[in-house]
């Protein structure tokens, strides 16, 4: 009889004692939704690009500088200190008015104080403001990728809407370590 039991205790160990098995997933995913995104995105990009050299076009007269960053700007007023940029944690008092690339005002002449990189501003404005100094005047043409994208503001800016902002740059007040 102890036989026995030991003949199923071991039998029960080895039969019953397997790896698991990989289960197959109820439903696969191809990817289609995120090449359609993609090929969306593509689209909207390069029709938002020849607006905007249609834009540029229509003035040939502004000398038009294109940013690493993917949007265009020209300075209305230049200062002569081309030695101060603000840096992370810096403090910058800035004008500006956002339009857009129809020439419709959205937000006009709002004085704004903002520490670089500490606080929220959208994309291409907090990189704008790294090109700037104080006193320079810089008119910014931003796609709508480097403005407030698909989201919108939530108040009067839609999805993907491409920008023009007239920005004056007033003061920077760099960070102390």
């Amino acid at each position: 009889m102890r036989n026995l039991l030991l003949l199923f205790a071991i039998s029960f160990v080895c039969f019953n004692c397997k790896s698991p098995e990989a289960r197959i997933p109820e439903s696969a995913h191809s990817g289609s939704f995120l090449k359609e995104s993609a090929a969306r995105n593509k689209k909207l990009n390069e029709e938002e690009q020849q607006r905007i050299k249609a834009i540029i076009k229509t003035n040939p007269d502004i000398d038009y500088i294109a940013s690493k960053s993917g949007f265009w700007y020209y300075y209305t007023v230049k200062s002569d200190n081309q030695s101060v940029f603000a840096g992370f944690g810096d403090v910058v008092n800035f004008k500006y008015n956002i339009s857009d690339l129809n020439g419709t005002e959205i937000y006009s002449s709002t004085q704004r104080t903002y520490i670089m990189d500490k606080q929220e501003l959208f994309t291409g404005l907090r990189e704008g403001l790294k090109l700037m100094n104080p006193g320079d005047q810089i008119t910014f043409i931003f796609p709508s990728q480097k403005a407030y994208g698909y989201y919108g503001d939530d108040k009067k800016i839609g999805t993907n809407v491409p920008l023009i902002c007239d920005v004056t740059l007033n003061t920077i007040t760099q960070e102390n370590d």
